[in-house]
């Protein structure tokens, strides 16, 4: 794991170009404190922060051909490096070094930009080829690296964080204000934008080549959602599952340096664990984050699972005052506002997994695979119910019991109602987005003010989601199409949270789950392979049976839950109000201060549950400060005594 920066000129460097790239390098340097690397020539300027992990001794980066015309600065792994060095070397190639960069080198001098077709990882590199003038930039297939890039004239920059372009100085930040209805109603932003003007994301399996002045953009590969293959019988599907999530796992045991693995006791993680445990000759370490509250804890199913497995086990619990306190901190490090509450407990646990291990295994990637949130079965259910009730019912009759029955429900019920077919109209943007949404659109409406509020409409906050919801072929069905567009939106902001929080702390984390022949194998099986019924990921738990417990294969999941409306109704609530109610939130003009007010007041006496809506706009006032006001890392002081006062919009 490392951290990359750069930029390419169309014509020569000026004389501060050996100050900027080092300040883009050295920003980073969390992703790899354990060395710096440099190169610079006359168009060109590499960066490169190094955490060790693979040829400890020889592995220094920008790495480059015999002839030095080909550089490489590289974030991430190729697992099957060791098995495509022999072809190359059979070739005429000549190694230096151990490393699996080296691989990258000398395979783009053998096969050109399709050398990523050989490569089995995670990873984002940049290859400078000064013979052409031309830099190409690779994102992985599913999107486990990140890679960030933005054009300035006859400058083309990039890096692994955006922190590290705006530290070369030559992008001045600003909001992309257009996007805060889709930032609010998915928690991030989609595609290839951010929410920065300008600063765009190389989406995952594509490729990038800045040459003669030009950007081109392509895409290399992409999940098969939508095409089934024939299988013989069920035995045969699980067995080729295992194989390949075995196989999986021990790719991603290549290291020289200690590994370990987050466990959460959930069916994913634990799955990984076991496995892992199974592949090695001494106890694995597993490390484990709960919260002092017990209903939000999942310890004694992570104890169950080190125990049964004999590992080493490590565990962190941690607080509200916690809590708070790293927040502001990682919203420097994510770059953006924090999407998921799951994001701080996760820092915590990388902090102190980096005492006894430099790389971890994770569980991201299975949900969106094999169908494992709750939210699948209730949309395919409400899609069918949905068919049958609007065949069954007038329209004019619906719209009456929508807007007038389901409100007079008791409120429980009403909720239920109100996001099922009985109130919302049978599209994909109302039942497979919006009833996901962190902010509704009607709440959306209500919070923000003027234009912003004029500015939310369904295309804006879910069109970039609904597009890849419509990309898998014709054939393909609601599942296929809810997890294809879950893979390339809800799944990439998930990564990029496990990426940068685990970076923050200076640890690896590997996703056995996206290895993508392991990927392509799952998106292809038939839907009853995934999800059956109220079965989950049926497949996994299938070739889990005689590794794992009863109690962990069938226990419900808990999703890591986060106490944070409780918190939020207690002292938090002020120090929240302290922050989207102040002078800067104010002239910001984004918000309306009294629904704002309203919101606080209504969530802290329980009368509404605002945690999303709260935490959403906490964290984008927040990222403001941070980045686009350049005010720097935030604090958020402990709470006080709630003064009268506290809520005053005057």
């Amino acid at each position: 794991m490392c951290g990359i920066a750069g930029f390419v000129s169309c014509a020569q460097l000026g004389p501060d170009a050996r100050e900027r790239v080092v300040s883009m390098r050295d920003v980073i340097a969390h992703r790899g404190p354990d060395e710096a690397g440099l190169h610079l020539d006359s168009r060109a300027a590499l960066g490169h922060r190094r955490l060790s992990i693979v040829d400890l001794k020889t592995g220094q980066q920008p790495l480059s051909n015999e002839d030095g015309t080909i550089r490489v600065i590289f974030n991430g792994e190729i697992y099957n490096h060791a098995d495509i060095r022999p072809e190359l070397e059979a070739r005429g190639h000549r190694y230096r070094t151990h490393s699996d960069t080296e691989t990258i080198v000398h395979a783009y001098e053998e096969w050109g930009d399709d050398c990523v077709h050989r490569f089995r990882g995670m990873f984002a590199f940049a290859i400078w080829d000064s013979t052409r003038a031309r830099l190409l930039l690779v994102r992985d297939r599913l999107g486990v690296k990140p890679l960030y890039w933005t054009r300035q004239r006859d400058l083309l920059l990039f890096g692994s964080e955006i922190k590290a372009i705006l530290a070369s100085g030559y992008v001045q930040p600003e909001a992309r204000l257009g996007a805060l209805p889709e930032y609010l109603a998915t928690r991030s932003t989609s595609g290839d934008e951010t929410l920065f003007n300008g600063i765009h994301r190389l989406p995952p399996g594509h490729r990038l080549v800045f040459e003669h002045g030009e950007v081109t953009i392509t895409e290399y590969w992409d999940v098969p959602a939508g095409r089934t293959q024939k299988l013989r019988d069920g035995r045969d599907v699980v067995d080729q599952f295992q194989d390949l999530f075995t196989e999986s796992v021990k790719l991603r045991l290549m290291s020289d340096v200690p590994l370990g693995v987050f466990l959460s006791g959930g069916l994913d993680s634990s799955a990984i664990a076991a496995t892992m445990a199974g592949l090695v000759d001494q106890p694995i370490e597993t490390f484990s984050v709960a919260f002092k509250q017990r209903a939000f804890s999942e310890l004694t199913y992570a104890r169950e699972v080190s125990t049964a497995i004999g590992a080493n086990s490590h565990e962190v619990v941690i607080d509200d005052a916690d809590y708070f306190g790293a927040l502001p901190k990682l919203v420097w490090h994510e770059d953006e506002p924090i999407a998921h509450p799951s994001s701080v407990p996760l820092y915590f646990v990388s902090e102190m997994a980096k005492k006894f291990v430099t790389v971890v295994l994770t569980g991201e990637g299975s949900d969106e695979l094999l169908a494992g949130y709750g939210r699948y079965p209730r949309i395919l259910w409400n899609w069918r119910a949905g068919r049958l009730y609007d065949t069954a019912v007038p329209g004019h009759l619906r719209s009456a019991i929508a807007e007038k029955v389901v409100p007079m429900l008791p409120p429980k019920l009403a909720r239920f109602a109100g996001r099922s077919f009985l109130g919302i109209d049978r599209s994909p943007e109302s039942m497979v987005f919006d009833s996901f949404a962190s902010v509704r659109l009607c709440e959306q409406r209500a919070l923000l003010s003027g234009d912003f509020r004029n500015a939310v409409t369904a295309s804006r906050a879910y069109g970039p989601s609904l597009a890849y919801f419509r990309t898998p072929p014709e054939g393909a069905t609601l599942l296929d199409r809810i997890l294809y567009a879950d893979m390339k939106t809800y799944l990439v902001e998930l990564l990029m949270k496990q990426d940068q929080m685990s970076m923050a702390a200076s640890i690896e984390s590997r996703v056995p789950f996206l290895d993508h022949k392991l990927v392509e194998f799952a998106a292809s099986l038939p839907d009853s392979w995934k999800l059956k019924g109220l079965t989950t990921k049926r497949v996994l738990r299938e070739a889990m049976k005689n590794v794992l417990p009863a109690s962990i294969l069938n226990r419900p999941k808990m999703g890591f839950p986060v106490p944070l409306g409780a918190w939020l109704r207690g002292g938090w609530n002020s120090v929240a109000a302290d922050v989207l109610l102040d002078r800067q939130a104010r002239e910001r003009g984004i918000t309306d201060p009294a629904a704002v007010e309203q919101l606080l007041r209504d969530h802290a006496a329980g009368r509404v549950n605002g945690t999303d809506r709260l935490w959403s706009l906490l964290n984008l006032e927040l990222w403001f400060r941070t980045f686009i006001d350049k005010q720097g890392v935030q604090t958020l002081a402990p709470p006080q005594a709630v003064h009268t006062d506290a809520y005053s919009v005057a």
